[in-house]
């Protein structure tokens, strides 16, 4: 019997060896994987591989419930396009941003220019001006037109002295904070000029222009550098002139006030 007892314990054999075997081939295959990593390693990946060995070796449940070491570089790479969609997203939003506050200082500045057209208009119409005067709002700023019989006798450039007082009138409402630019324009119509003074009806729509702006600029709130001075001659006609009444028209003065802000 005690044989018997001997051989049956020999039959069942100390297999405690086993765990430090299983931990050994653990590390090993985690050796091989760093191995295998670090020849395409970046910083993403290596943050990756940091966190799963430091959950191996502080109690994690074991090497085979981590994936594969591609995935961390799929993973990187998705992270990748995201935050480059995540950049264009945001260029857009700027785009538009910019795009809008640029519209909406566009529109601010039209409405400064109708407000300046409300006071010149109020002007002509209590001075009873109508005929004479004529404001348009275009694409190129606010346009004041003066008939040229309102300012000169026919074929002078010299401004009439019963009409000093209305351009020092006109002075005052271009008169603004901050200032703008502002383009003084003579126009004649085409009827042939040759006098003692002038050549050209392109030199007398010049000296038309550079005497209106001088008188403007006598009032003092007004800055010299903020104006200047064209002629045109019959060149930009607005009427025909076939007809008196389209040479009348084409024969004018214009004061354009420029938008700070175009479109």
């Amino acid at each position: 019997m005690r044989r018997r007892k001997k051989k049956h314990d020999d039959e069942h054999m100390d297999e405690s060896w086993l765990i430090p075997y299983a931990d050994l081939l653990t590390l090993l295959l985690a050796l091989f994987i760093v191995l295998y990593a670090s020849s395409s390693v970046d910083a993403q990946k290596f943050k990756e591989l940091s966190q799963v060995f430091s959950e191996i070796f502080t109690g994690g449940t074991g090497m085979m419930e981590y994936p594969s070491p591609v995935a961390p570089q799929q993973s990187s790479d998705q992270e990748e396009k995201q935050a480059a969609s995540s950049g264009n997203e945001e260029e857009k939003e700027k785009d538009i941003s910019k795009e809008e506050l640029d519209k909406q200082a566009f529109l601010k500045d039209q409405e400064e220019l109708k407000e300046i057209q409300e006071k010149i208009n109020e002007y002509i119409k209590t001075n009873n001006l109508e005929v004479q005067f004529v404001t348009k709002l275009t694409d190129e700023g606010l346009l004041l037109t003066i008939r040229d019989n309102v300012l000169f006798d026919s074929g002078s450039a010299t401004v009439q002295g019963s009409d000093l007082g209305v351009a020092g009138e006109l002075s005052e409402l271009l008169v603004m904070n901050p200032p703008r630019n502002i383009i003084i324009s003579g126009h004649t119509d085409n009827v042939p000029i040759r006098n003692a003074e002038f050549d050209s009806n392109w030199e007398l729509s010049v000296m038309r222009a550079v005497n209106f702006m001088k008188i403007i600029l006598d009032n003092p709130a007004l800055d010299p550098q903020w104006f200047s001075a064209k002629g045109f001659g019959e060149f930009e006609p607005i009427a025909d002139n076939g007809t008196a009444e389209g040479r009348g028209q084409n024969r004018r003065v214009e004061v354009l006030i420029l938008p700070r802000v175009t479109e």
